[in-house]
Order: C-alpha cells, then structure tokens, then sequence
C-alpha cells in the first residue's frame, strides 16, 4: 500500500512516468491466460482462469480519468478478480481524450459488452475510476446487465464537483484535488455540453432500473463522496476500506487489503452470474 501512496504523490509532483508502470504495483495472480482480441472493433484482452466457468463473463472498463489507462495497467488487477471469481474477464479500453470526447468512450464501452454478450449467457460489469463511470453509464443504456461491481467509481461530471469529501481528504489524498478533477471534466466533454446531463452524469439520470451493484472506495480518497452517493441512491452495498488510497486494489496479490476486497468482489458476483 505504500506503493499506491509513492505513486500518487509522484503524480501530484508531476511525475507521472510511463503509462504502463500503473500496474507495477501488482502481482502477477498466475493461473490465468492473456489472449487479446479485437471486440468488434474495440481493442480487449481475455483473462482466463484456469478452469473458469462457462456461460459467464464479466466485462472490466479499466480507469485512468479518460486520459490514461490501458489493458496492460489493468490486466493484472482484474486477473486476480478473474481468479477469485472463477470466471473470464473481457478487459476492455477505449479511446481517449483530448483527442477523443464524449460519447466515443461510452460507445466503445458499449461495443465490447454486446459483443461479451454474444460470447455468453450472463454478463456483469465491473470497473474502476472512470471506468466504474462508463460501467454505469452502459447499464443505463442496457437492461441486460448482470450485476455492477465498482471500484471508486468516477461519476460526477459537475465541473463545480461539489462534494465535501475533497475538504474531508484534504490532507490524505494529494493526487485527487477538485482543480485536477475539473480538468480532466474539461477534457472529456464537448463545448457547449453540460456536465448535469444524464447522459454524462449518471446522478442526474434515473438509476431505478440498474442491475445489483456494488461500490468499494477507500476511506483516505477525496472520490469518496461519489461512492457513497451512488450507494445511497441506489440502496447498492457499499464497502468503505480505511485508510485506503483511490483504487487500492492495484496492490493485488501484494497487499492483504487489496486481496480481501478482490475476494469480496468476487464472492458477491458469482451468484449474479448464476454460478
């Protein structure tokens, strides 16, 4: 867990490194087969158990606040989720801003679940950061979503963001401050669009149609509120882990927190997923 703290103070210094050494902070979880694939179009790994069950997948939409963030920073994180849960996971990416604005993101997350969809019977969502935003943002336009599993997810797109929890952890979270949250929100959406839209801000959408969810977030992250929010009004089961970073659960197979939230995770979507 030091690990996650050293890397987001280098990023708050500005030092952001390669893309790819996002997933250094995680084990490799063994046991479980890589094979990438193209999802209609959107570019995807398969990571496969040992012995998974058939008939399942989840879909995963990795974070990275749309800027950043790939399969490679992500495959080892949601392995370990694959393992724990014993199913295959479609780990999917899409294209990012500036070059790329809303909608292309939510089209390509879209696109990788229906094509999952037509490699299975039962398929659940889970993602982190902005991905856990996307995942939402999918359901809503889905009916056929099995569950939501979601890691601090990133879902208020208010330029004003609002939440208190950026005062609360002030002192905790030195990557995640509100100025650095605005800009990313300037990036993603169009001119002229509104961040209040449903159709960006699942806050403002109705979410009484969304499948089970559940949220986890750590206690030490100013994206906190968002988490808790979410789970209020959608009455989803919400886990709060103290004294924990933004996507803690990077450290899997490194750090015991990390590993009892993957197996949380896990051990809540399975029966989703009929298994």
């Amino acid at each position: 867990m030091d690990a996650i703290r050293e890397m987001y103070a280098r990023w708050a210094a500005g030092d952001m490194g390669q893309d790819d050494q996002w997933g250094d902070v995680t084990a490799e979880p063994r046991g479980v087969d890589y094979l990438e694939v193209s999802a209609a179009g959107v570019p995807a790994m398969w990571l496969v158990p040992h012995g998974a069950a058939d008939g399942a997948v989840i879909v995963a939409l990795h974070g990275g606040g749309f800027v950043g963030g790939s399969l490679y920073t992500h495959r080892k994180m949601y392995g370990h989720l694959a393992k724990a849960a014993g199913v295959r996971v479609l780990l999917a990416t899409y294209r990012h801003t500036p070059e790329f604005r809303f909608p292309a993101q939510i089209e390509d997350a879209l696109t990788a679940y229906r094509w999952a969809l037509d490699h299975s019977r039962r398929v659940a969502l889970a993602g982190d950061s902005s991905g856990g935003g996307l995942a939402v943002q999918v359901a809503l336009r889905e009916p056929r979503v099995a569950a939501l599993a979601l890691l601090s997810p990133w879902i208020d797109m208010d330029p004003e963001q609002t939440s208190i929890s950026y005062e609360v952890s002030a002192g905790t979270d030195p990557f995640f401050t509100r100025p650095m949250v605005r800009a990313l929100i300037e990036q993603y959406l169009p001119d002229g669009m509104s961040g209040l839209a449903p159709e960006v801000n699942a806050f403002h959408a109705d979410l009484s149609g969304l499948p089970p969810v559940y949220v986890q977030c750590g206690g030490d992250e100013s994206g906190r509120g968002d988490s808790e929010r979410l789970a209020k009004l959608t009455g989803a089961r919400l886990d709060v882990f103290e004294g924990q970073q933004h996507t803690f659960q990077m450290a899997a197979g490194r750090a015991p927190v990390a590993d009892e939230a993957i197996g949380r995770l896990a051990a809540w979507v399975r029966p989703k997923l009929g298994l």
